[in-house]
């Protein structure tokens, strides 16, 4: 079998320019998320807390003076 020079040259050169992407440095991280907003308004709940509040109290003072009657 007859060894064709150019067959040779076509092998090598494929061969070396399919390792250089092994050597390939990474691409740039990705850009960072911005951070997240500031925490949850403060008057979210306030209302309903100062009603169960309230109610509770009520229940208490009412539970209280049938205790002492």
């Amino acid at each position: 079998m007859k060894i064709v020079p150019n067959r040779i040259i076509i092998i090598l050169a494929v061969f070396f320019l399919s390792v250089t992407n092994v050597f390939a440095d990474p691409g740039p991280p990705p850009p960072s998320t911005p951070p997240p907003p500031p925490g949850l308004p403060l008057d979210g709940g306030i209302l309903l807390l100062v009603i169960l509040s309230i109610s509770y109290g009520l229940y208490k003072l009412n539970k209280i003076k049938k205790a002492s009657n």
